[in-house]
């Protein structure tokens, strides 16, 4: 018998200003903040919101711009198999203050993707 890999999909949201986006998710539609990590100056360094069953992940960026977050069993084992394949990685395996242990590609359009353990 072989166990089936589960893979979940998280959009990543970059955001100028994460504190008013997040404010403006939960006033606006009923988003609620699930986890809010800060830097020492109170800045949001990552946030989680929930609605109903889904979850959206956010950050702080110069520019807003959205990405895609897919949960997986072992990124080291990933990224090998990605780097590998000539994957345009700009961010090797990195442990996150959050609990994910996640890696960063550019698919050929410049879209970010992140491939990690999620640990909400």
């Amino acid at each position: 018998m072989t166990s089936e890999i589960r893979r979940t999909f998280y959009p990543l949201i970059r955001a100028v200003d994460p504190a008013r986006t997040l404010e403006w998710l939960e006033k606006a539609f009923g988003f609620e903040p699930v986890d809010v990590h800060r830097d020492d100056k109170g800045a949001i360094v990552h946030a989680e919101m929930r609605y109903d069953t889904g979850l959206i992940m956010f950050g702080p960026a110069s520019t807003a711009r959205a990405a895609v977050y897919v949960a997986v069993d072992d990124p080291d084992a990933h990224h090998a198999r990605a780097k590998a394949a000539g994957a345009d990685i700009f961010r090797e395996p990195t442990d996150q203050d959050y609990g994910s242990r996640d890696y960063a590609a550019r698919d050929p359009d410049g879209n970010e993707w992140y491939f990690g353990t999620y640990r909400p």
